[in-house]
């Protein structure tokens, strides 16, 4: 993108949304944010026991 392209959507969204209602949008995009890499974390934690073996328990007795 262009640096006019951006000014311009920067421009249609302080319209449409207006300039008091931005902080508290980009609070919860910020929010979502943390909440989003905080499960994919935890998904890849539970997923790394499974890749190191072949999921049979044959070898804890």
């Amino acid at each position: 993108m262009k640096p006019v392209h951006i000014i311009v959507l920067l421009l249609v969204i302080i319209i449409v949304f207006g300039a008091a209602k931005l902080p508290d949008i980009a609070r919860s995009i910020g929010q979502s944010a943390k909440i989003l890499k905080k499960e994919m974390k935890e998904l890849t934690e539970d997923e790394k026991p499974n890749e190191l073996g072949d999921g049979t328990n044959e070898g804890t007795k």
